[in-house]
């Protein structure tokens, strides 16, 4: 039974935990087991629950109004763990609705059926402990993060069996050990939130609350969790708080009324999705997101929130012409109660798991988004950098000889580097709609396209910022992404994709073993350009450094190989090739340092000493400060 003070929190925007007690619980009333029923449909006549208990009669459990909080609830002692229910309303002015799934509920029927599942807390020893105590006590910013983004669905299928998707269990199985072998730290899972159409990718949820049933149960998704947190892997999870679809089953008109939507099409409905927007100035639906937020941290053991599409819940006029939106009472195009609703969430979470990860997907120059609630900030603790990927990716698609004329495509983004907190994505967005692979991006025939790819992926991974790859961008990837389709494995049967695999396991190793390489991320004072105006060459060379070690990265973007190149160093003594992306063994001409070079004592590049390399073509090249080792 929920409390005043429950519906108090629940009613004034500030329930952190309202799956406790809306939607179905176990209860026993008078001395009866049962299950009891709540939902928030304040102005509805009439609210019934049915379902398998009560052969889908609304006349059989007629819901009572909660006071004056807008929420009916019922006791049900017939309902039974795993039965199927709905909720049967009657609006303001006596019109049935369509049966609608419960906003809360835990679980729910595989689509295309859309009925929810009673899912009464059962018990899951979760064995985490020291895992989630030393991320919630740790400094992730200064922590190596590398990210492998994986949709459920097309990881891997089994075409044997009519090409199913991989469950939960069979994830923890194949899964783990794959990102544990490649070196990732962190899984991130698009959204699993319970979704009706399977083209949406997750992005268009109507279960909040439940992980689809597609691939298991709700403990199954907890196994996977718990086995990535045994074998130290983190796991992050897509949250879609911006929109959600039309479906009649879902939130759109629930109790008949403009009620988790904006009643204002200019301010209610996403044309380019033909989604409905989330009313971010009603405290009952800012309780209901923040409390979903919540609910998969606490619940799940997720360790942080990727947060999608954030740009368009901050613009008003966000994809919309003139007309089709209003100002705010300032007159402005900013979303004033969608800003409020994202640092409550951030404050929320932050305060309530230290240790986790808030991930904006923002896609403009919205500042702050990084920046703590108490300095004006949006208080996430990162932002994906999408101007960084858009510019190194242009880049990477013109054809070397015209490189010369567009250097500063990799050399922008670090005027802005240190202005938030990054992380360098390459995500399922660039391999979808006529964008073609990551491969298929590069320029060259195909020793070059693979080329090009190990030289960018060397780059990537040495500059500021926490990573992440899209699955199968890993081993090369040749087609587009294909939602209904696992990845092509059959192709590290050829030694081209099989070296591009070794290169990001390498790379990953290097990285997570390299505290250059990611110690001082969020400081200018872990970065310098050496060679940045190198543009008749198209060569970039730079320096990482962090509180004991120092990196000198240097990358040849033409396939020229140039001997004999000086580059000024900072320190003297030996400086060991540590990862030449044309090696052999990445599918490389094998051109390179015979393991590495000695300083000398010619001043260059502003530097008092200096080192003769050879750059291999299309590549990149990583060299360790020994001292005189």
């Amino acid at each position: 039974m929920p409390t005043e003070a429950d519906i108090h929190l629940f009613n004034e925007g500030t329930a952190e935990r309202a799956w406790c007690w809306l939607g179905a619980h176990a209860c026993r009333l008078d001395g009866e087991d049962g299950v009891r029923f709540a939902v928030w449909a304040p102005n509805a006549k009439r609210v019934s629950v049915v379902g398998d208990f009560n052969g889908w009669d609304g006349n059989r459990h007629l819901m009572q109004p909660v006071a004056s909080s807008g929420v009916w609830e019922a006791f049900v002692p017939e309902a039974r763990n795993h039965d199927l229910y709905k909720f049967e309303i009657i609006d303001a002015d006596g019109n049935l609705l369509p049966l609608k799934a419960d906003p809360y509920a835990r679980s729910m029927q595989h689509p295309p059926d859309n009925a929810s599942r009673i899912m009464l807390e059962e018990e899951f020893h979760w064995s985490d402990r020291q895992w989630i105590e030393t991320r919630d006590s740790g400094d992730l910013l200064r922590r190596p993060v590398s990210i492998y983004e994986v949709h459920a669905g097309s990881w891997r299928r089994k075409p044997e069996q009519d090409n199913r998707y991989l469950s939960y269990l069979e994830l923890a199985e194949e899964l783990i050990s794959y990102v544990l072998d490649m070196g990732f730290t962190h899984i991130e899972l698009m959204p699993i939130s319970e979704f009706p159409f399977d083209g949406s990718w997750g992005y268009q949820p109507v279960g909040m609350f439940a992980p689809s049933i597609r691939f298991g149960t709700p403990n199954e998704l907890k196994h996977f969790i718990n086995e990535c947190h045994r074998r130290n892997i983190g796991v992050l999870l897509d949250w879609v708080p911006g929109h959600f679809p039309t479906d009649s089953h879902g939130l759109g008109r629930f109790d008949g009324s403009f009620l988790y939507e904006h009643e204002d099409i200019r301010r209610g409905f996403h044309f380019d999705w033909k989604t409905l927007i989330f009313n971010y100035g009603r405290n009952e639906i800012v309780s209901y997101l923040l409390s979903n937020a919540n609910y998969w941290i606490e619940e799940y053991h997720i360790d942080g929130l990727r947060v999608d599409a954030v740009a368009s819940m901050l613009y008003l006029d966000y994809s919309r012409k003139e007309g089709e939106w209003l100002p705010n009472e300032h007159g402005g195009r900013e979303n004033l109660e969608a800003i409020e609703l994202l640092r409550k969430v951030n404050s929320s979470v932050y305060r309530n798991h230290p240790g986790i990860m808030m991930i904006a997907e923002e896609s403009t120059a919205w500042p702050g988004v990084s920046n703590p609630v108490d300095q004006g900030g949006l208080g996430f603790g990162y932002k994906w950098n999408m101007g960084w990927m858009n510019d190194t990716l242009q880049y990477m698609r013109r054809d070397p000889i015209h490189r010369k004329f567009h250097h500063h495509e990799l050399t922008f983004g670090i005027l802005y580097a240190w202005t938030e907190k990054y992380v360098l994505a390459l995500s399922h967005d660039e391999v979808v709609h006529g964008k073609a692979s990551l491969l298929e991006k590069m320029p060259g025939d195909d020793w070059q396209k693979f080329a090009n790819l190990r030289a960018y992926y060397g780059f990537m991974w040495t500059q500021p910022g926490k990573k992440l790859l899209f699955m199968g961008g890993e081993f090369g990837q040749r087609k587009e992404w294909n939602h209904d389709s696992s990845l092509d494995w059959h192709l590290l049967e050829h030694a081209s994709h099989r070296g591009l695999l070794q290169l990001v396991r390498d790379l990953n190793f290097l990285y997570r073993h390299t505290p250059a390489l990611y110690e001082r991320d969020i400081s200018p004072e872990g970065f310098e350009w050496i060679q940045a105006d190198g543009s008749q060459l198209s060569v970039y060379a730079w320096l990482r450094r962090g509180e004991n070690d120092v990196m000198l990265a240097a990358s040849n973007m033409t396939p020229e190989c140039h001997r004999y190149y000086r580059i000024g160093v900072p320190e003297p003594g030996r400086y060991r090739e540590c990862l030449n992306t044309d090696a052999e063994v990445y599918g490389g001409s094998g051109q390179g340092n015979g393991g590495g070079v000695w300083s000398q004592d010619i001043p260059w590049d502003g530097q008092p000493h200096s080192v003769v390399v050879t750059l291999p073509p299309l590549a990149t090249v990583l060299f360790l400060h020994a001292g005189n080792r």
